[in-house]
């Protein structure tokens, strides 16, 4: 019966839950431990523990108290487990009164409610007993055994999973939680430095924890007593894949019950407060660095003398501690309270090297403090714009975000002294918006009211439509990334707002790029507004590209990218296409994993799109995305390129590039910047617009006035923006304007810049000397949460650099100046400069693991200082007018390493009570490593400790391997020396994470060598002109050697197979002469065949004459037939050919053109360098090079002889060693055609080479790198080529492909067909050659073609800008615009007409303020300017401004105006073609469309209506007649046409009537020819009248009902009675 009551009493457990009896006191052992390290044993570990009785009783009901008796504290720090806990005894001393004050808590049901102590126990304490109240956290439910809820406790609301299990003979229960740290409602958290990352979801995560929680409970009367409860808690971090291994911090807590006792808790008479739950509340933490400890007494008293240390020690080079210093400087200011600081700044804001310490330091304290502080000084006027402006951009980004800092950068923004300043108002607006951002990120419900500020400036700019303050407001708005600023910004957008229509481009640009950081937190809303933007293809292709970029960034779902796929199947835009395909293609390679699912759907988007996306020009828009991403290492790399245009100019009027990095589970994009040169080429290049009221102008509207509903295009304002990102927030832009570079240069010629100038020259003839110490916190990134114990784990990143730079510098000029003096006259000066610098940093990194409290510290740290100092002392000599300059390096005291780098890993415990006993023990103990030498690296050594347990013996025995190495170079007098050494836990695991852990050292040292004599100074010297040759140290000498015997047979051979009249002299008889002729026709075929024979290693291509090698001079006619001979000899004899009859040194007839001297002065005055000479003879284009060592008993030399054979053709022979006669190359460069194609050709033989970079062996192993999934890509054959010749050949097949074929001794590589991005500019390089003597003139001009876009006609087919070909049918005696500029500054006009007689071709182009008429008269082209003849004596013709040049070309005549956007107008009485510039790309109109690219979009109105119908497109561009009587002979009108017969529309009988312009006869004059052309009609019912009242315009807006055939008059004939 009892053990059936029992049951039953069991079986109902779930009711009861732990209960404190009232009237009784429950006595419990408690120990607590947190201990982290790597999981290993026979490693160093540091963690605390806690040893104390637990009282606990009950005071009221559901009140208990909790009292900690006896608490002791021991820290550890070292081999774990081999050595013991250390108590901190004067630590628990301190502490002692806190814990002996008991605390009051909530507890039904087994939920802790609110908890209550005493002001006096601070929060670190109050938290250690929330540690023991977390055990007594149990949700028991009354009928489950097995489940699982969102349980609180004191890290937060987290994932927990019970398992109940009775044992009803012992009379226990038996329960088990587990808590899954990383599945948390509610993570108690803070981060710092992290509001800048995105949250890598399908990346694994760098930081897992998890904890159990187990219970031995016995029932009681009203409840369950808690026997024994064990709590095991892991947290485990790495940065790479945890198969790498990883650091892990684990916490035990065990509470043991003991006794009960009827004693009650005595209550203190303390005022008892509420303070909390059980959840865990940060304190001093947060301002505590993990770094270092700090005992502060008496802050500004500690900082100050920290700040004279800093002062002090740091005039010289940097000292090595200066970084830990300023952290110390920074931990002190944190601590202080605000009237602390000011006091200090009050102090030493008056001494500048103190100034800049402390104004350096407190962005970094992280707080509003420090954000009041620099606002305070500024409108106070103690800070100067340039230091506000650099303490606000850093405090923006140091400090963290509450409500109070936010408000107080609000404040900051919209304060009217920083308002006048339009850089400081710039820096704040944008640092507004960040911190709304980070404010956002730690608070996801952040209000919107946040940025109503900068909502209702947008709406101010916008009804005052200041532009620029707009762009800046929308910047903002980017910045903070609230969706609450969705709907302002679509409000200035074409699709969802009129307000858009009075933009320009820009802003609206803005506004979308705007929508971008909005899109991480609402991805789906910036999605329906990226993709209306897109779909809507009457906004202009820039913001549907930009659209493109933010939709990608919202990483689109598989249906979205598939309907983007179907749009481009339709696209018209060739912009947008190239843009949007090449986007979607480089995603498909992308290797990230928060891109995975984007890099998916982008492949089964590809595959449904035509390849004929991927022919696009490079023209076009592209979209460039690579990454790299390494799952084991979790490190990744993505770069982004976005190349915007939208009119196939050179320059675009978009680039924006973004890097972004994978680490550690997290994502940030780390940089990006962005450029915009709308109008900047256009500005640079034409001249300045004409008034208004100029003759062309009235000329030029009169003609286009007769075009039906013309609209001009609109002007883009000359503007350049560049933007910089750094981790998705904008922190600086600029735009640059035409008025921005005129306020510049009047700036820069002020009499203010030149006294500036003339100030700062004479500081250096006095001599001056500068110091510059720039202190800075580079990173600080901190994750702190609580532990089970109670304890905050902290892991942190810390980087804190000092540099400092040292200059002494002194001029003297020689003359002196005149007091006042010009800039030009320093050319005519010899200056020499002497300077002395010495630059020094000191770099501390720190990563820290473990516990982090105001009282005690235990963690394991990784530290890396890295320390540089390089001085250098030199002089400098520049005499400009003689050619002359001059450096000298001199010989410094060396510091003994001029760069050093040491990292370290550690496990270290420290007290405020007790700080300069703090332990410090390294992660591998110094008796862990076996030490080896080179000789011994890899031999194995066993780890034994006697000392320790058997059972640990066997986990030591492994592999350890010291390294040590050093390298030393000794040259020139100065020995460098690199060393090395490393001692990791690579013997544990070779992974990464194991070969960090451990100490390693890299310290590089540069000093004077010992064995050789001491250098004076080191020289390097150029003089150029003719006295270069006063300068020669060492006189070279050359012999004139004769050719080897064998080389003279062998061209005394070739003399008589190829040119054998030449031994008798001319022959008379003409016969014999012809024959002759003939016979050297047939020879010169034959050696030609062989030479193409040779380039391609097949005889069919030998009838593919290399015409540039035919029409050469006879002199080279045998140099050319060397290709009888053996290839190996080819080169050498055609070289020695060139020059049997010159000088083999031109030195001996020639003075050298440039010296250069490089050369030691040693204290023993040997002479040792260099000299170079360079001798140039223009009469044979022969240009020598000789470089000769400067000791007189060495003959080293490398002799360079280089000559231009012709215009397409370079050759060059170099030589080296002993007199130039050890090893010989020779390089051959040739241009030419193979066939009709252009072949580039370079050819490098050799007779002897060193033998470490002997081509052939290198070929040999060329086979082995290329892998065999590119045997296809990379055809390869083994062919026995020439053993000493390397050649390489390239030949343009088309303008977009390329045969390239390799040959080496060895084996010959080919690829045929190669496609390329861009066009070859094969027309513009017709007339082109590389070698001219105006090469320079030769380059821009090629530029300038390449650039520039042709319309042309022959007979009647005309090609338009954008290379659409169509066929024209010109009406008779009536103008047609060719191409104009259709902005509203019309810089040029072309008119084209056709006559009525002679049915020529008649040009009139209308430019500045002439009128150029080109037409044909007897087979001849004639030229009118302003109706005046120009004869062709008097071409070439040039306006008086110099910029608008007519002159004869071939058979007809060019006008050249590239300043007005005209590249150039041909004519000649068969063809007529324009070139328009690069920059007027996308602002012509006219039969040659505008020039954009955009071939589906060519046929183009000019009312700005796409039509389909070529006939209809070219008929809309005539310039109709008022009347038969008009001056210009013009018989036609453009008019709506009625359709000749009724269709039914909509089940009704209708008329229709053409919504595009129809040629037709004027009345009373009748058609004599017609063309059929097929347009569009809208239907009205028969029963309605058309409104003829509302003109053509109305009838052309109407919408296309169906498509007919109309009859166009192209040739008319009028009677006399016509009007």
């Amino acid at each position: 019966m009892r053990a059936v009551v029992l049951a039953l009493t069991l079986a109902l457990v779930g009711k009861y839950t732990p209960d404190f009896a009232a009237s009784k006191t429950y006595v419990y052992k408690y120990e607590a431990l947190l201990l982290g390290g790597l999981p290993e044993e026979g490693l160093a570990r540091a963690g605390v523990k806690v040893i104390s009785k637990v009282l606990i009783s009950a005071v009221a009901e559901n009140t208990y108290l909790l009292k900690l008796v006896n608490p002791e504290i021991f820290e550890y720090s070292g081999v774990w487990p081999k050595d013991p806990f250390v108590p901190a005894a004067k630590l628990t001393s301190a502490l002692a009164a806190q814990f002996s004050i008991p605390i009051k808590f909530e507890y039904a049901k087994g939920v802790v409610g609110k908890v209550f102590a005493p002001t006096a126990v601070s929060e670190t304490v109050l938290n250690v007993h929330r540690g023991i109240l977390n055990i007594l956290q149990l949700n028991i439910k009354k009928t489950q055994n097995v489940y699982e809820l969102q349980e609180a406790g004191a890290q937060g609301v987290c994932k927990t999973h019970y398992v109940i299990r009775e044992d009803a003979k012992a009379e226990r229960i038996h329960l088990t939680k587990s808590k899954d740290l990383n599945n948390c409602q509610q993570r108690i958290m803070k981060d710092f430095g992290l509001a800048y990352t995105e949250k890598c979801v399908e990346c694994r995560q760098a930081l897992m924890g998890a904890a159990t929680y187990n219970y031995l409970m016995k029932p009681a009367d009203n409840g369950a007593l808690i026997l024994e409860a064990t709590v095991t808690e892991l947290h485990q971090f790495t940065p790479f894949n945890e198969m790498s291994g990883a650091a892990q911090m684990e916490a035990k807590q065990m509470l043991t019950f003991v006794e009960i006792k009827k004693d009650p808790i005595i209550v203190p008479d303390n005022n008892y407060v509420h303070r909390g739950s059980i959840r865990y509340e940060f304190a001093t933490e947060i301002l505590q660095m993990p770094i270092q400890l700090l005992k502060i007494s008496n802050a500004r008293a500690q900082a100050v003398k920290i700040l004279n240390h800093l002062v002090t020690y740091n005039t010289a080079p940097v000292h090595e501690d200066a970084p830990l210093k300023f952290l110390q400087f920074i931990q002190l200011l944190r601590m202080a309270s605000s009237e602390t600081i000011n006091a200090i700044w009050a102090e030493f804001k008056a001494k500048p090297a103190y100034r800049n310490w402390i104004l350096d330091a407190v962005p970094s304290i992280g707080s509003s403090v420090a954000v009041r502080f620099i606002k305070e000084k500024f409108l106070a006027g103690d800070i100067t714009i340039f230091e506000a402006a650099q303490a606000l951009v850093a405090a923006v980004h140091m400090v963290a975000a509450d409500l109070e800092t936010v408000k107080l950068v609000e404040s900051l923004a919209f304060n009217h002294k920083i308002q006048t300043h339009p850089v400081l108002r710039e820096l704040t607006m944008l640092g507004y918006g960040t911190m709304v951002s980070k404010y956002c990120v730690e608070h996801p419900n952040c209000p919107a009211e946040l940025v109503k500020p900068i909502h209702e400036l947008a709406v101010q700019a916008v009804a005052n439509s200041k532009f620029e303050e707009l762009s800046m407001v929308l910047k903002a708005l980017g910045n903070a990334g609230h969706p609450a600023s969705i709907k302002p910004i679509t409000k200035l957008l074409p699709v969802f707002g009129t307000a858009a229509a009075a933009l320009p481009l820009r802003v609206q640009a803005d506004a979308v790029l705007a929508l971008r950081n909005i899109a991480k937190r609402e991805p789906r809303m910036v999605q329906e507004v990226a993709v209306q933007l897109f779909m809507d293809k009457a906004l202009h292709p820039e913001l549907r590209m930009l659209a493109c970029i933010v939709l990608f960034e919202t990483k689109p779902p598989m249906g979205l990218v598939i309907t983007l796929a179907s749009i481009l199947k339709t696209e018209k835009n060739m912009q947008v296409a190239s843009f949007t395909y090449s986007h979607m293609m480089s995603l498909t390679r992308s290797t990230a994993p928060d891109f995975a699912s984007v890099a998916a759907a982008c492949n089964v988007a590809v595959k449904m799109l035509s390849n004929k996306f991927r022919r696009l020009s490079c023209h076009f828009s592209q979209a460039i995305h690579l990454d790299a991403y390494s799952n084991p290492l979790r490190i990744g790399a993505a770069a982004s390129a976005f190349y915007i245009n939208d009119a196939a100019t050179l320059f675009p009027r978009t680039v924006v590039a973004k890097a972004r990095t994978y680490f550690a589970g997290a994502a940030a994009d780390v940089l990006e910047v962005g450029v915009r040169t709308e109008g900047i080429q256009e500005a640079l290049l034409k001249l300045p617009p004409a008034p208004e009221n100029a003759d062309r102008i009235t000329k030029m509207r009169r003609v286009i006035k007769a075009l039906s509903d013309w609209r001009s295009l609109a002007t883009s304002k000359p503007l350049a923006s560049i933007y910089v990102k750094f981790f998705g927030q904008e922190i600086a832009f600029a735009n640059i304007d035409k008025s921005i570079i005129d306020q510049a240069l009047q700036l820069a010629n002020s009499p203010s810049a030149h006294a500036l100038g003339r100030n700062a020259l004479k500081a250096l003839l006095a001599g001056a000397t500068f110091q510059y110490v720039k202190p800075l916190l580079a990173a600080e990134v901190r994750r702190i949460f609580p532990t089970a114990v109670g304890l905050p784990m902290e892991l942190s990143y810390y980087t804190a650099a000092v540099a400092k730079a040292y200059v002494n510098v002194r001029a003297t000029l020689t003359p002196a100046l005149p007091e006042t003096f010009h800039a030009a006259q320093l050319l005519k000066t010899n200056i020499e400069l002497h300077a002395e610098v010495r630059p020094s940093i000191v770099m501390h990194t720190f990563a820290v693991m473990g516990v982090n409290t105001a009282f005690i510290q235990a963690a394991i740290m990784a530290r890396a200082k890295v320390r540089t100092i390089v001085p250098a002392k030199f002089a400098a000599q520049l005499d400009i007018a003689n050619g002359n300059f001059k450096f000298e390096a001199f010989p410094v005291s060396p510091p003994e390493h001029i760069a050093a780098a040491h990292i370290e890993t550690f496990a270290v415990a420290r007290n405020v009570e007790d700080v300069p006993a703090e332990r410090i023990t390294p992660l591998i103990p110094a008796q862990g490593v076996a030490r080896s030498t080179q000789q011994s690296r890899d031999k194995s050594s066993e780890i034994l400790y006697s000392d320790l347990p058997s059972n640990f013996k066997p986990i030591i025995k492994a592999i350890v391997v010291h390294l040590e190495e050093t390298i030393c170079v000794e040259r020139l007098g100065v020995k460098a020396c690199f060393e090395f050494t490393s001692e990791s836990a690579a013997f544990i695991r070779n992974t990464l994470f194991y070969n960090m852990i451990g100490k390693h050292s890299v310290l590089i040292s540069v000093k004077p060598s010992a064995s050789e004599p001491a250098i004076e100074r080191l020289e390097f010297e150029v003089q150029v002109g003719p006295k270069a040759a006063e300068k020669i140290i060492k006189v070279i000498t050359m012999n004139e050697e004769e050719e080897a015997p064998e080389g003279k047979t062998v061209l005394l051979k070739l003399k008589k197979i190829l040119l054998p009249d030449l031994k008798n002299g001319t022959r008379s008889s003409s016969s014999s002469s012809s024959s002759s002729s003939r016979i050297s026709k047939v020879r010169l075929l034959f050696v030609t065949k062989l030479f193409v024979s040779d380039i391609y290693g097949v005889d069919k291509q030998g009838t593919d004459l290399l015409q540039t090698y035919i029409d050469v001079k006879n002199s080279r006619l045998s140099s050319l037939s060397l290709c009888a001979i053996g290839r190996e000899r080819r080169d050498e004899l055609r070289f020695k050919m060139c020059f049997s009859s010159q000088d083999k040194f031109l030195g001996n007839k020639l003075a050298p053109m440039v010296i250069i001297l490089f050369r030691l002065v040693r204290a023993d005055h040997k002479i040792e360098g260099y000299q170079v000479t360079a001798y140039l003879n223009k009469a044979t284009s022969r240009l020598q090079i000789i470089m000769a060592a400067l000791d007189e008993n060495d003959n080293w030399k490398l002799c360079a002889d280089g000559v231009l054979l012709s215009k397409h053709k370079v050759t060059a022979k170099i030589a080296w060693g002993a007199e130039c006669k050890d090893y010989n190359t020779f390089i051959t460069a040739e241009t030419g055609l193979v066939g009709p194609s252009p072949a580039v050709r370079l050819r490098l033989s050799w007779d002897k080479l060193p033998k470490v970079p002997k081509a052939v062996c290198v070929s040999e192993f060329i086979p082995g790198y290329i892998p065999y999934y590119l045997a296809d890509l990379v055809p390869m054959q083994k062919y026995k080529n020439s053993e000493k010749q390397i050649q390489f050949t390239v030949v343009a097949t088309s303008e977009r492909t390329l045969d390239v074929i390799l040959k080496t001794p060895k084996m010959t590589l080919y690829k045929l067909g190669v496609n390329l991005p861009c066009s070859l500019p094969f027309e513009s390089m017709t007339d082109l050659s590389p070698f001219d003597d105006n090469i320079v003139n030769k380059i821009h001009y090629l530029f300038s073609e390449v650039n520039a876009v042709k319309c042309s006609m022959v007979r009647d087919t005309l090609t338009t800008f954008n290379n659409k070909k169509y066929k024209i049918n010109m009406p008779l005696s009536c103008y047609q615009v060719l191409a104009q500029d259709c902005t509203t500054e019309l810089k040029f006009m072309v008119l084209l007409k056709k006559d009525h007689a002679s049915e020529q071709n008649h040009i009139n182009v209308k430019i500045s303020d002439i009128d150029v008429d080109l037409y044909t008269e007897d087979h001849g082209v004639m030229v009118k300017v302003n109706e005046m003849e120009i004869s062709n004596d008097n071409l070439p013709y040039k306006d008086p401004s110099g910029s608008i040049k007519i002159d004869r070309k071939g058979k007809g005549v060019s006008l050249y105006a590239p300043s007005h956007g005209l590249q150039e107008v041909y004519f000649d009485s068969n063809s007529w073609k324009i070139k328009v510039v690069d920059w007027m790309k996308g602002q012509t109109c006219g039969l040659c469309g505008k020039a954009d690219g955009e071939n589906r979009q060519e046929y183009r109105t000019p009312s700005g209506r796409l039509t389909k119908s070529s006939v209809s497109f070219a008929h809309s561009w005539v310039l109709p007649s008022d009347s038969c009587r008009d001056a210009s002979e013009c018989l036609m009108k453009l008019e709506s046409v009625k359709l000749e017969k009724q269709v039914i529309v909509e089940y009704r009988e209708s008329k229709c009537y053409s919504v595009e312009p129809v040629l037709r006869c004027l009345p009373g004059c009748l058609p004599v020819r017609t063309t059929p052309i097929t347009i569009g009609f809208h239907c009205l019912p028969v029963d309605s009248n058309l409104n003829r009242s509302e003109g053509l315009s109305s009838i052309y807006e109407k919408s296309v009902d169906l498509m007919e055939k109309a009859e166009a008059h192209v040739a008319c004939r009028c009677s006399e009675q016509c009007m």
